[in-house]
């Protein structure tokens, strides 16, 4: 289980190959190791293998429109979610991992992108339909249940 949200196993897997996403928030100090430096010379040969690529790479938040936003953000796009995790999983990458592990703390997780065509709407209309929609007692308006 991921935190208590959602249940990685639990969410169907598309007929469709989709985007999926690494996506960390890192925390450099200011001045950066010389171990995390060699990290990023050698990620990308790590990459290579399952297709991903950069799309952000440890850019500090440029304006923070909502909450806190500590640190840096990488995104890396994999052409589906089993590559970005046999990425993660590689025995090149977790050779390479305490290089920047060591010296940069932060938190990476694994996502699924959305399919082409997505309709924010149609969810909002299969969520109320699903059982994992609930109405408290005394509340007109069902709202979703919150996470454990």
């Amino acid at each position: 289980m991921t935190s208590g949200v959602i249940d990685p196993d639990a969410v169907p897997r598309h007929a469709v190959p989709m985007t999926a996403y690494a996506m960390a928030n890192l925390h450099p100090t200011p001045v950066l190791h010389e171990e995390v430096l060699t990290y990023m010379e050698r990620v990308q040969s790590t990459l290579d293998p399952f297709g991903g690529r950069f799309l952000v790479h440890g850019a500090p938040a440029r304006e923070v429109r909502e909450g806190s936003w500590p640190g840096g953000l990488v995104v890396v796009a994999f052409p589906s979610y089993e590559d970005a995790r046999a990425w993660y999983d590689s025995e090149a990458y977790q050779a390479l991992l305490p290089l920047r592990t060591r010296h940069m703390p932060g938190d990476l997780l694994l996502i699924d992108g959305v399919p082409e065509g997505y309709d924010p709407a149609a969810k909002a209309a299969a969520v109320r339909q699903s059982s994992a929609f609930a109405t408290p007692i005394g509340q007109e308006t069902p709202v979703p249940p919150m996470p454990q």
